[in-house]
């Protein structure tokens, strides 16, 4: 079984992140004050995958809620499910980045990101031990980081099954090749470039973020290629051994 840690960050992230712990609940049948109310015994048969059980069967979510400034935080704190995440996962700032990355990225974020850091390290540690010790015939030395798999059988709320897949493909390269292109124009005005600089980056990173990008699109590129061009000898491979059968020999 997998135990995951949720990390929700910013206001955006937040607002996202607390919808989802409500949706997760009417899954898993867990109340806004941590106390299943499920109808079947099958939604708490991996309930330890998003929440930790605490004393008196309270079941408590295993998140790090992040934001720079204290609005967001009060907001969750305030609304119905406030009272089910634990007192010391809200991590915040007393002053909010203003939209503006370099900000987040140089000045407030820096100065919060150990506490963030320090929050999750403790739960990652803490799940870490938890799994090994219950499991540890299935643990060897020389394979740290193993393939994993999950699998719920409680599907969302209005919905018969559900399924997640992740994967990769060479499609993406026209994401970036897009972000690439708005990037490029606005730098080459230098739009909006004083914010970031003066929060002490340098310009010289956004060249370097430009040349980045450009070598990530030609290695899809050429991942790409390769395909096509195996596929095109598959082809004639396939062209040339038809070709006595036509003949009639």
């Amino acid at each position: 079984m997998r135990e995951i840690v949720h990390i929700q960050i910013g206001q955006c992230g937040n607002q996202i992140g607390a919808k989802f712990w409500e949706v997760i609940g009417e899954e898993h049948g867990i109340d806004s004050a941590g106390s299943d109310r499920g109808a079947s015994a099958l939604q708490l048969e991996r309930i330890s995958v998003y929440y930790n059980e605490a004393y008196g069967k309270k079941y408590v979510p295993r998140a790090v809620l992040v934001d720079l400034e204290p609005g967001t935080m009060d907001s969750i704190r305030s609304s119905r499910l406030g009272g089910l995440f634990q007192p010391d996962s809200f991590v915040h700032g007393n002053s909010g980045a203003g939209n503006n990355w370099a900000k987040g990225h140089y000045t407030e974020g820096a100065e919060l990101i150990e506490n963030v850091l320090e929050v999750v390290r403790h739960e990652m540690d803490q799940q870490l031990l938890s799994v090994q010790t219950r499991n540890s015939s299935c643990f060897v030395e020389w394979i740290p980081n193993n393939v994993k798999v999950a699998v719920c059988d409680i599907p969302p709320r209005g919905l018969s099954m559900a399924a997640t897949f992740i994967g990769n493909n060479t499609a993406i390269q026209e994401i970036f090749n897009r972000v690439s292109e708005h990037f490029s124009a606005m730098f080459k005005r230098k739009a909006f470039v004083h914010w970031y600089t003066s929060e002490g980056m340098d310009i010289n990173e956004f060249g370097e973020a430009e040349s980045n990008i450009h070598d990530l699109v030609s290695e899809y590129q050429q991942f790409q290629d390769a395909k096509a061009g195996l596929e095109e000898n598959e082809e004639v491979m396939e062209e040339v051994e038809m070709e006595p059968e036509d003949k009639g020999y």
